[in-house]
């Protein structure tokens, strides 16, 4: 599939459709999951939301492995290359985000300096970065993604301008986290005030009497009881329902135990993702930690690693089934298998384990707390797998993003 045809948005919806629609089209339900993927189909996720740190260590992903991930936001494939892996196979359904994973490769490998790269990417307001694309990354870049980046808007701005001002706060997930702010200071609290907070003690003061009070809002208990209210998340409507099981049936307060967690679990000075939740940009360096691709001891070693990542626009399942027996080490499915009906559950997990070798690993993370597989995938492909429920509870708790309600390890059984 192309990115410069003309019934660009319709095909990447219909595309992202094939994962998400369970239900009638004319149902509500049916037209719920319609809106989602045409929502879905432009960028999601400018930063991936999953801590790439807790993949790595849950993994033990060394030299020599050969990992399929979900591309999502690419962080947390550049993050992985700090492990030196032999083979990282990115897959995605969303073209936006093929491209922005395109578009990070060429940088590591030709952006001049780390400085650069983290100007890029990390640094909000850089005038210049469109520039930079211009003279270092467009020209190595395939067709089909420079058109992406290149494409202009009705205001005439190209697509790469984003990266001039705060690409973070563009996409989905920005715009959910910007409506979120407007909504606190609706009610007179303006959530970048925690970041004052100079221990976890301060942090948690600064949740329970400022930001907790605004989940008791009935205006904002109605706005989340709708399944639309999430898209920015890039939660579907099925996801929805998984998530409300870990609350006390309002969203309300399972979005509040959630805030709860990035907010107080973790140092300010340790957690990225507090910091673009509620700073809305990442630290500078030397401020506090860094996504691992930003750090500037890691850089070397991603470039040198960065050529043995390939970027495939495909379902997850198809590019399995095109895989051989045994030739995959490490599985990372983040959230994808909520969004996934039985049958497709089971044809995911007939392909992991036909492809996975001994001892192969997979993680991936639920919106609701338990592992959704044992009930739903045959009991003939689970036996072959072991979960590992202390270590699952412990990556869970330790997950800086916070956002998700599970975190789940399998290891693959000797034959």
């Amino acid at each position: 599939m192309t990115d410069v045809s003309a019934d660009l948005v319709f095909r990447r919806g219909k595309e992202v459709g094939k994962a998400v629609y369970q239900n009638r089209p004319l149902s509500k339900a049916g037209i719920s999951e319609r809106l989602f993927a045409f929502l879905f189909s432009g960028l999601v996720y400018p930063q991936i939301w999953e801590d790439p740190d807790v993949d790595m260590e849950a993994m033990q992903l060394g030299q020599g492995h050969r990992v399929v991930t979900i591309a999502s936001g690419g962080c947390n494939i550049l993050a992985y290359l700090t492990r030196s892996p032999a083979q990282i196979d990115a897959v995605d359904l969303n073209a936006a985000h093929i491209a922005l994973n395109r578009m990070k490769l060429e940088a590591v490998r030709h952006l001049p300096s780390q400085g650069d790269l983290f100007r890029f990417f990390g640094a909000a307001d850089t005038s210049h970065n469109s520039e930079a694309y211009d003279r270092f990354i467009a020209p190595h870049l395939d067709p089909v993604s420079r058109h992406y980046w290149e494409r202009r808007n009705w205001r005439g701005r190209r697509r790469i301008a984003v990266f001039d001002r705060n690409f973070y706060q563009t996409g989905l997930l920005g715009l959910f986290i910007a409506m979120g702010h407007r909504t606190a200071k609706f009610f007179g609290v303006d959530p970048a005030g925690i970041m004052q907070a100079r221990n976890i003690g301060e942090q948690r003061r600064f949740f329970n009497e400022e930001l907790a009070p605004v989940f008791d809002k009935p205006l904002l208990k109605w706005a989340t009881s709708r399944k639309a209210s999430l898209f920015g998340l890039g939660i579907p409507p099925a996801q929805y329902d998984s998530l409300i099981t870990s609350g006390d049936g309002t969203m309300a307060s399972v979005l509040k135990a959630r805030l709860e967690k990035l907010a107080c679990d973790f140092p300010l000075v340790n957690n990225y993702f507090a910091w673009q939740a509620f700073a809305r940009r990442y630290p500078n360096p030397g401020e506090a930690a860094l996504p691992a691709y930003l750090e500037k001891e890691n850089y070397e070693t991603i470039r040198g690693n960065v050529d043995r990542v390939a970027i495939h626009h495909a379902n997850l399942i198809e590019f399995l089934a095109g895989k051989d027996a045994g030739a995959v080490d490490r599985f990372i499915l983040l959230d994808a298998q909520d969004w996934m009906t039985d049958d497709q559950l089971n044809a995911l997990w007939a392909e992991i384990t036909r492809t996975a070798s001994a001892g192969a690993r997979v993680i991936f993370r639920t919106a609701a707390e338990p592992s959704l597989l044992p009930g739903r995938v045959s009991s003939s492909l689970l036996d072959q797998w072991n979960y590992q429920d202390e270590a699952s509870r412990e990556f869970s708790a330790r997950d800086r993003s916070a956002i998700y309600g599970g975190f789940h390890l399998y290891v693959k059984r000797a034959a």
